[in-house]
C-alpha cells in the first residue's frame, strides 16, 4: 500500500485515523494545502485522489467514505470498516453488552415515526436489552426471557451511563447539554448498509435513510424528506410546496439566510423602477467633473437662471472682484480665472440642457 501512495495520501489517512471524521471544509483545506490545487474548481482531481486512497485501503477492508450529518446538513469524510462479520467484531473495544446497548439506542431512534432522530438519555438508559439476545445467541433463537444471557440481564444503569459516555467520546453518538441523544458521525458513516438492510424509511429525494427528516402531514402517506433535501426541492423555480407523493400541502418556511439572500437579490430590480420625476432629480443631482473641478447641475441651472434674469449687479460685483485680484496680483487671481472658465462651462452646459 505504501508503495502505491504518496506522502500526501499518507497524511490524509493518518489524519482521518487519528482525528476521526473531518468536515468537508477541513478536508478540502488539507487537500489544497498538500497539493496546491483547489478541490472546488478541480473536483475530478480531488475525486481521483480519494479513489487512489480507497484502492490501497481495500486490501485491509477499509474505505474512505463521505456522509451527510442529517442534523446540520454538512458533509463529512471518514474511514470505515467494510466488513461486518464475526472476525471484524473482535477488533472492537466494546463488549457484547455494550454493543447491545448501542444497538438498542439506534433502533429506538430509527423506529420513531416522527423522524426526529433523537432519544432522551433518561429513556435510553432505561431501554431493555432483551431484544438484543440475537447478538449473543443463535439468530434462530426466539429470544425468550429464559434465553437472555446473564451479561445482558445484569447490565446495570451505571454500566449503561459509562457506555453512553464512551460512545459519545468515540463519535458513535452525540449527547447535547439538554440530555438529547443523536446519532454520531461514525454511525452515519458505518451504518449505511445496516439502515438499508433493516428497512429504515428513506428520504424521498436522495433515497438515503431518513433518520432526521420532515414527514408528510397526511397520516396515510409515508414520505419523509431531509431538511436539506426540502431546501433543494422547494427552492427550485416554481415547484409547488406539496408532498411529491400524495400532493398534500407541505408547510415549508424558507430559512432566514435564504430569505435575506432572496431579498437582497430583489432589491436591485425594485430600485430600477424609478419614475420620471426620480430620473429628473437624479439628473439634477448628478455631479459633473471637468479638469478636477466639480459642480452640480442644479447649481448650473441656478447660475443660468440668474444670468437670464438680468442680474447685472451680481455680474458687475464678480467682475469688480476679478479686476481687483488681477491688479493686486494676489492669490485670488488664479481662482477668479478658474471661476470665470467654470462659469463659461456652466453657461455652455446649461445651453445644452435646454
Amino acid at each position: 500500500m505504501s508503495s502505491a501512495l504518496s506522502w500526501r495520501h499518507h497524511v490524509v489517512i493518518q489524519s482521518l485515523f487519528s482525528r476521526g471524521p473531518l468536515c468537508e471544509k477541513d478536508m478540502h483545506a488539507m487537500f489544497e494545502q498538500l497539493t496546491k490545487r483547489n478541490p472546488g474548481t478541480e473536483r475530478q482531481l480531488f475525486d481521483g485522489f480519494i479513489l487512489k486512497i480507497n484502492k490501497a485501503l481495500s486490501c485491509a477492508n477499509f474505505e474512505l467514505r463521505a456522509c451527510i450529518n442529517q442534523y446540520d446538513g454538512q458533509v463529512y469524510y471518514g474511514v470505515v470498516n467494510t466488513v461486518a462479520d464475526e472476525h471484524s467484531k473482535l477488533g472492537t473495544k466494546y463488549s457484547v453488552p455494550q454493543i447491545a446497548f448501542y444497538k438498542a439506542i439506534i433502533e429506538a431512534i430509527v423506529q420513531d415515526a416522527s423522524a426526529q432522530g433523537v432519544i432522551f438519555s433518561i429513556h435510553a438508559l432505561n431501554l431493555s436489552l432483551d431484544g438484543q439476545v440475537t447478538i449473543m445467541t443463535d439468530p434462530q433463537s426466539q429470544g425468550s426471557l429464559s434465553n437472555v444471557p446473564s451479561t445482558l440481564k445484569n447490565f446495570s444503569l451505571s454500566q449503561k451511563e459509562k457506555t453512553l459516555n464512551e460512545l459519545v467520546q468515540d463519535q458513535w453518538l452525540n449527547l447535547t447539554t439538554e440530555g438529547v441523544i443523536k446519532l454520531g458521525l461514525k454511525s452515519f458513516l458505518d451504518l449505511r448498509s445496516w439502515f438499508r438492510n433493516n428497512d429504515v424509511p428513506s428520504c424521498h429525494v436522495c433515497n438515503e435513510a431518513g433518520i432526521k427528516a420532515e414527514v408528510c402531514q397526511n397520516e396515510n402517506c409515508t414520505v419523509r424528506i431531509h431538511q436539506y433535501c426540502l431546501k433543494q426541492l422547494f427552492l427550485q423555480g416554481k415547484v409547488a410546496k406539496v408532498c411529491p407523493s400524495c400532493g398534500t400541502s407541505w408547510p415549508y418556511t424558507v430559512p432566514q439566510e435564504e430569505a435575506l439572500q432572496t431579498g437582497d437579490d430583489s432589491e436591485p430590480r425594485q430600485s430600477q423602477r424609478v419614475t420620471r420625476s426620480d430620473r429628473k432629480r437624479q439628473s439634477a443631482n448628478r455631479v459633473v467633473v471637468d479638469d478636477g473641478v466639480g459642480c452640480s447641475n442644479q447649481d448650473e441651472l441656478n447660475e443660468n437662471k440668474e444670468i437670464q434674469n438680468g442680474n447685472v449687479l451680481g455680474r458687475k460685483r464678480r467682475r469688480g472682484r476679478q479686476t481687483d485680484d488681477a491688479e493686486t496680483g494676489g492669490p485670488g487671481a488664479s481662482q477668479s480665472s478658474a471661476a470665470i472658465s467654470g462659469l463659461r462651462r456652466v453657461t455652455r452646459n446649461s445651453a445644452r440642457l435646454k
